[in-house]
């Protein structure tokens, strides 16, 4: 990722094209449950066109083309990270397994000699 600190002032007009977005996704989502009773095609279709006008008119926007750089970035950042084999995965799930199942048991066996001391020792109320 880069270091440089840019600060950029938003334009009305940015602003508008945001709003304009947000309504024609939202529009898209109206629009596919107002059609529930035409066929699923129709209904994707709205849905699908509401999302991609609002990409279009994003695009065309700083906000939009910056948003569009930072997630080419994070997408290259995330090519660069080494991930573990499906050993090693396997090995780390298994370890988290058995500490959960042993603090599992840890907890139940606190739970039940306090309920012992309490109930039975200190207050009598079990017969």
């Amino acid at each position: 990722m880069s270091n440089q600190s840019v600060q950029t002032v938003s334009t009305s007009n940015d602003k508008m094209k945001i709003v304009l977005a947000v309504i024609a996704a939202i529009a898209g989502v109206v629009g596919f449950y107002y059609l529930n009773t035409q066929p699923a095609l129709v209904r994707a279709c709205a849905l699908v066109a509401g999302l991609a006008i609002s990409a279009g008119i994003l695009w065309t926007s700083t906000t939009g083309r910056e948003f569009l750089n930072f997630a080419k970035e994070a997408v290259r950042e995330t090519k660069k990270v080494v991930w573990p084999t499906r050993k090693e995965a396997t090995q780390i799930t298994a370890i988290v397994f058995a500490f959960v199942l042993v603090m599992a048991i840890f907890l139940w066996g606190t739970d039940k000699l306090l309920e012992f001391l309490l109930y039975d020792v200190i207050l009598g109320i079990r017969k």
